[in-house]
């Protein structure tokens, strides 16, 4: 029998195991830092023709944004006296009361609904127990129901809708005034245009803010995905929202896992009691110092960016598309407007005219899967649609190149000339 001191056959100490480690010869690649990741991880990227989609990434932050992050990792910082300072100035810089940033707009919507609750309730969110919660209601129209509003059923709390997701029949103020009862926290509103995948029935918050102000119910705005146009970082709230969320790593190109929530003092004060770096839910949202930074320096960036230039910009990729595309007997390029989130950016849409030849799905599949990599949507039409909110210039020319080679592959010589891959 083996006594407690002695060690099994297949135990190593740790004095063992750290002078096998120190013995063990290290690969040369992974001694030095190879600048590109993806290819250490053996991972091809992509060419993210299709917006800010969060699960190919969402946006790219630049090199500006990415040094001011380095150097928040690089310190230890009083968070409580970094989130101060950050949304103080945010608040000032965006024409809001008060500013907090989170991580992730899902994250916003969570935080905002559980500061309205709070208010309502009168007492500490960490301190209202289950039973009381379940009888709380958020009004939101059924035209603005979305995989994003779980976060009232996260809460506890039950969603009432009001209307349909058509103008069959037309609210009136009336109808949300009565949808509103004693348990209603807040109303969910979601910013957006009908052009792009909000159906019509809701009414304009222009409606909503009388009837709320007269019930004394705050508003919840929902704009994750609402900029550009710049100014929607205080339109919502001079409106009278009393808090609008948006993503921090959508057309703000900051860090992919923040979010922000501009509005009303009183409100984000219960909100910064909530959040991180609160224990409670607050730790389970935790933002990070070089999350707070990094959204920090994108929104100087976006503050100060020329967005006229952007969209003249886009105009003239749509431009080359159509250009590059015009001898193509497969496709046929047409500008549309605004883009899938109803920001007010035109897109390229490349209408398949042979779907005997290449279906839409097949063109997705064979750009997914070619090389370079290219991430196209769909949209329920004979074809894709091409977004160059997220395409660099070169970019663009790869995925023109690319729906030349495809035309090449599948119709020979329905080409005007080969491509030319050189």
């Amino acid at each position: 029998m083996r006594s407690e001191q002695t060690p099994l056959p297949w135990v190593l100490t740790i004095s063992q195991t750290y002078t096998i480690r120190l013995r063990r010869k290290v690969p040369k690649e992974a001694a030095e830092i190879d600048p590109d990741i993806y290819k250490v991880l053996e991972l091809d990227t992509i060419i993210n023709a299709a917006g800010n989609v969060t699960a190919i990434g969402g946006s790219r932050m630049s090199e500006r944004t990415i040094a001011r992050m380095k150097e928040a990792a690089a310190c230890y910082v009083d968070l409580l006296q970094l989130q101060q300072e950050l949304h103080r100035r945010i608040a000032v810089m965006t024409h809001n009361e008060a500013a907090y940033i989170c991580n992730g707009a899902t994250s916003g919507l969570y935080l905002a609904l559980a500061a309205c609750l709070a208010e309502k309730m009168k007492k500490p969110f960490n301190r209202i127990p289950p039973e009381q919660i379940v009888k709380k209601e958020v009004v939101l129209f059924t035209a603005h129901r979305n995989p994003y509003d779980w976060v009232i059923r996260q809460l506890g709390m039950r969603p009432v809708q009001v209307g349909y997701p058509n103008v069959i029949d037309p609210l009136s103020p009336n109808d949300l005034t009565q949808a509103i009862t004693e348990e209603t926290i807040a109303i969910y509103y979601v910013a957006g245009s009908e052009q792009g995948w909000l159906p019509k029935g809701a009414m304009p918050l222009s409606e909503v803010v009388p009837v709320a102000q007269a019930k004394g119910i705050p508003i919840i705005v929902d704009a994750a995905a609402q900029l550009p146009p710049v100014d929607n970082l205080w339109r919502f709230t001079s409106e009278g929202a009393d808090a609008v969320v948006f993503s921090g790593g959508k057309d703000l190109a900051g860090p992919q896992s923040s979010g922000l929530i501009l509005g009303k003092q009183k409100l984000l004060l219960k909100v910064q009691q909530i959040g991180f770096p609160n224990y409670g839910i607050g730790r389970i949202m935790k933002v990070g110092r070089e999350e707070m930074i990094g959204l920090y320096a994108a929104l100087e960036q976006y503050l100060t960016m020329d967005h006229e230039e952007r969209l003249k910009n886009a105009e003239r990729q749509i431009g080359a598309l159509a250009e590059g595309l015009k001898d193509s007997r497969l496709y046929r390029v047409e500008r549309t407007f605004p883009n899938e989130s109803g920001q007010p950016v035109p897109r390229g849409f490349v209408r398949l005219v042979r779907t005997d030849k290449l279906s839409p799905e097949g063109l997705t599949r064979r750009l997914i899967e070619g090389k370079p990599r290219i991430y196209a949507v769909l949209d329920g039409e004979p074809g894709i649609y091409l977004n160059p909110m997220t395409l660099r210039e070169a970019e663009w020319h790869a995925v023109i190149s690319r729906l030349r080679e495809i035309e090449w592959e599948v119709a020979g010589t329905h080409l005007a000339t080969p491509p030319n891959n050189g």
